[in-house]
């Protein structure tokens, strides 16, 4: 009967902190970053110098300025001129300060759309970047480049139609705040406590090896749950958009999956010691119990 009661509660106490790890750093994520504006901009604000981000604002650029522009025979000599010369000019100063102040803006997008009800997709707008870019061209004297027009000119990152999908969740993440996560802590250090004070360092071991295997469980639900979530973001963005969305994505998800190895080395780490310390400790006990006593 013991036994059993032992199983149960070591199942419950894995089942547990396997749903606990995902959703509280879910919602620790939500709450201190992506509704962090000044998080947000250091998740991001690399990225004006990512390859995909560039490659993205430059044919933008390049495009925009391409329906105002007709040469004949020209066209795709313009053409690739225009966006060599863009493609350069990602790589100044200029653009790092377009590009912050484009996302600043369109964080108010992200938390409005994810908040509110707009039903809107969220939208980086970049026409502050083609303002630095044709005003970067036209000092330059670059053919053509006075009639790159300024106007509103967007990457989508999450189309309206995931917006809705995920605003409810959202919602409850960051209605919950870093209280799972914090729930998660005290229930491992309660756990474990308890065990050592009611049955000795066995019952410790083997609990921690339990818990072990929970936080392993978790940081791959975990995991798994960025990925899914990827994956579904990027299905409704644009495909001219989709390799600077899956750049943003990523940048705003390194916090969770570098969560997702801290867990996954501290869950292996008690599994591992957990597990060969127990039978050590279940040695030493039957040893003591054979060993006769003295006279």
């Amino acid at each position: 009967m013991r036994t059993s009661l032992s199983a149960a509660l070591s199942a419950v106490l894995l089942v547990l902190l396997a749903v606990l790890v995902p959703f509280g750093a879910l919602s620790a994520w939500v709450d201190l970053e992506l509704d962090d504006t000044d998080r947000y901009l250091a998740a991001v604000s690399p990225l004006a110098s990512d390859t995909d981000v560039r490659n993205t604002v430059a044919t933008v650029v390049t495009d925009e300025a391409m329906k105002n522009i007709d040469v004949g025979p020209l066209q795709d000599t313009v053409e690739q001129f225009l966006h060599e010369t863009a493609l350069s000019f990602t790589t100044t100063e200029a653009f790092q300060r377009a590009w912050d102040s484009a996302n600043r803006t369109a964080h108010q997008a992200v938390t409005a759309s994810l908040h509110g009800d707009d039903g809107k997709a969220v939208t980086i707008d970049l026409a502050p970047v083609i303002e630095e870019v044709k005003k970067e061209l036209v000092d330059s004297g670059v053919p053509f480049a006075d009639r790159i027009p300024v106007r509103e000119t967007s990457i989508t990152v999450l189309s309206a139609d995931r917006a809705d999908e995920l605003r409810s969740s959202f919602r409850w993440l960051r209605y919950c705040s870093v209280w799972p996560a914090v729930a998660t802590v005290v229930l491992l250090v309660l756990v474990l406590g308890l065990t050592l004070v009611r049955g000795g360092p066995r019952a410790a071991l083997t609990t921690a090896a339990v818990a072990g295997g929970g936080l392993v469980l978790g940081a791959v639900l975990l995991r798994i749950a960025v990925a899914v979530g990827r994956d579904r973001v990027l299905d409704e963005v644009p495909g001219t958009d989709r390799a600077g969305a899956a750049a943003v994505y990523d940048a705003l998800t390194a916090s969770l999956r570098t969560t997702v190895w801290i867990v996954l080395i501290v869950g292996a780490v008690l599994v591992v010691g957990g597990l060969p310390g127990r039978f050590v400790a279940g040695r030493r006990g039957r040893t003591a119990a054979a060993a006769p006593s003295g006279t």
